[in-house]
């Protein structure tokens, strides 16, 4: 049996930012980490876009180290992969830099309308699905009264969690793959007195 490969996170720096922070290119690494490898033309294909294109994009995103080419395709039919599994920044690393903060301003924007697309495309396709997985599947929200310290521990372990569970269903017939989007913001958007 595989041993199953641990996954590949990368941290955006600044150029990676601004390379990603575009709608094809955000699109493209999308669809390589949702549905797997794929040409530049299956890619304009799903994604009602050009090859042209497309493969131009994918070229930016294999610069700044998103996107790879598997090494399997042949000539002009080049197969990409996204080269990970996913990616994290902190806001305050672009403190003092405009145009990242910029980009990555509309990169957030950005994938709040992917999530808000995919679900969707969920609630469309629910009824379809048997039970036991649409009493699991959905969206919820809580409230949570912490420092932000106490955010941090929280997201800490959230995130082992998410590790624990990440490939724990790989090789069951019965296992599908399950986004999870987190979104944490403050019911009172004045900001905390600083001490």
């Amino acid at each position: 049996m595989d041993t199953p490969q641990k996954p590949v996170g990368m941290r955006l720096d600044e150029r990676a930012v601004r390379v990603l922070a575009h709608p094809l290119r955000s699109r493209i690494l999308g669809a390589l980490r949702l549905h797997g490898p794929a040409t530049a033309t299956q890619l304009a294909a799903a994604l009602s876009t050009n090859t042209g294109a497309t493969s131009y994009h994918l070229r930016a995103l294999e610069d700044v180290g998103l996107v790879a080419d598997t090494g399997e395709g042949a000539g002009k039919r080049r197969i990409w992969r996204a080269s990970t599994d996913y990616h994290s920044w902190s806001n305050s690393d672009f403190a003092d830099d405009e145009d990242a903060q910029t980009a990555l301003g509309w990169l957030r924007r950005d994938y709040v309308r992917q999530y808000a697309h995919r679900t969707e495309e969920w609630l469309d396709a629910e009824a379809t699905w048997p039970a036991e997985w649409v009493d699991q599947l959905g969206f919820g929200d809580t409230l949570v009264t912490v420092t932000a310290g106490q955010l941090a521990e929280f997201q800490a372990e959230l995130e082992a969690l998410t590790e624990k569970y990440r490939r724990a269903g790989e090789g069951d017939p019965r296992a599908r793959r399950v986004q999870i989007v987190v979104q944490s913001t403050p019911v009172d958007f004045d900001p905390p007195v600083q001490p």
